[in-house]
């Protein structure tokens, strides 16, 4: 008998920075390096950029339809199996980006619900860790299902470099720890889809 082929799950890749030299910009990036590589089989991942949606404003929805870029990026994250966030901390917090983006997919109907998601993230000292907290608070309203292990913070500014000049990830234990992440990702999804 031949072996069933395993799904492939969709991962849908949201950074909440905008800037194309951002660290954890540069962790989505080698995530979906490390897949084209087969370091991770089984998913594959989409970048989603977020720059274009415009800040949230009822206003904006008509008959219930939203702006054309608002229906597209809705539409990638109802498509997805699970969600990978790379989440800078600004101020204690999500970015302003990151939290137009996840309020515009929240609105009726909100298509983040009922799946699985991981975060990363980079930056200075606790590497991003209190946004990553603060993002799976605002997960429960959403009803997202954030893995719990492994965590991902890294500390982008401690020797050794963590990063090339332009953003992207060349530290290999950080790879490893991203592998890690994203096998978690992938078996957690598939468990909450009774696979």
């Amino acid at each position: 008998m031949e072996a069933l082929a395993q799904p492939v799950i969709k991962v849908a890749a949201i950074c909440g920075s905008l800037r194309k030299g951002s660290y954890n910009r540069g962790l989505i990036r080698s995530a979906v390096q490390l897949v084209k590589e087969s370091a991770v089989t089984g998913i594959e991942i989409e970048y989603i950029d977020i720059t274009p949606l415009p800040l949230l404003n009822t206003d904006l929805e008509v008959n219930g339809t939203y702006p054309p870029a608002v229906e597209a990026f809705r539409q990638k994250i109802r498509d997805a199996d699970c969600y990978l966030f790379a989440s800078p901390e600004y101020n204690y917090s999500v970015s302003g980006p990151l939290k137009n983006a996840i309020d515009w997919a929240s609105r009726p109907s909100n298509v983040w619900a009922d799946k699985a998601a991981a975060i990363v993230s980079a930056g200075g000292g606790f590497g991003g860790g209190r946004s990553q907290y603060h993002l799976r608070q605002i997960g429960v309203f959403l009803d997202l299902h954030f893995i719990n292990k492994p965590e991902f913070f890294l500390n982008a500014f401690q020797p050794p470099a963590k990063f090339d000049s332009e953003g992207n990830l060349i530290d290999l234990p950080s790879k490893e720890r991203l592998i890690e992440v994203l096998l978690s990702l992938k078996a957690f999804t598939l468990r909450l889809q009774g696979k």
